[in-house]
């Protein structure tokens, strides 16, 4: 009897172990597989973003309101400058997550500086990106230094959106409006569901 019950205990023990090393050989196949899938987004989303070394870099033209040779998604084009608060960021054309953490997006879908329509940038809340941007005043003025040239916006309002509120930052060619926004609250922690915006009329001179 206790033979036949220490065959039954080694028995289960045996299954157990085995049934153990299976599991264990195909987690582990997964996670390699996964980490292989992971490694190759990484790779992926750094040569179409901000991996300026190994993009072609074009220089764009603007021929009266419109500009010839855009550049490459993902690469550095401008300066971003608001004396007034002391904010000195680069600008690249495109916006995901990669390009936010780099400096200042331009959605991709908007006009470019000069064309006349409607400029869209977004940037960080955090300290060294737009942290004081409420802190900007009507009047003040934003600077956007291109490689194609200087272009001069001066503030004219100041909202505080819902992310899903589309129409306060519109698309349009009426009149050239750069509109810069950031996350709200500044001091917000996870998920924002608000937009700081600035609203920037374009200055002919």
């Amino acid at each position: 009897m206790n033979k036949s019950l220490l065959k039954i205990i080694k028995a289960t023990i045996l299954s157990l172990i085995v049934a153990f090393l299976f599991t264990f050989i195909i987690c582990f196949s997964l996670v390699m597989i996964g980490k292989e899938k992971f490694d190759m987004a990484i790779y992926l989303l750094n040569i179409v973003t901000v991996d300026e070394d190994n993009v072609q870099t074009i220089t764009p033209v603007l021929e009266g309101n419109v500009l010839v040779n855009y550049p490459t998604y993902g690469t550095k084009y401008a300066d971003l400058k608001i004396d007034s608060i002391g904010i000195d960021l680069p600008v690249y054309y495109g916006a995901d997550y990669t390009i936010l953490k780099s400096g200042i997006a331009h959605d991709e879908t908007s006009y470019f500086p000069g064309e006349g329509g409607s400029v869209i940038m977004a940037g960080h809340n955090f300290k060294t990106f737009l942290a004081n941007l409420p802190e900007a005043k009507i009047g003040d003025r934003i600077v956007l230094d291109t490689t194609y040239g200087t272009f001069n916006y001066d503030i004219y309002d100041t909202r505080i959106v819902k992310e899903t509120d589309v129409a306060s930052v519109p698309i349009q060619q009426e009149k050239e409006i750069l509109m810069l926004y950031t996350c709200w609250p500044i001091n917000n922690i996870g998920h924002a569901s608000e937009r700081y915006v600035v609203y920037a009329n374009l200055v002919e001179e």
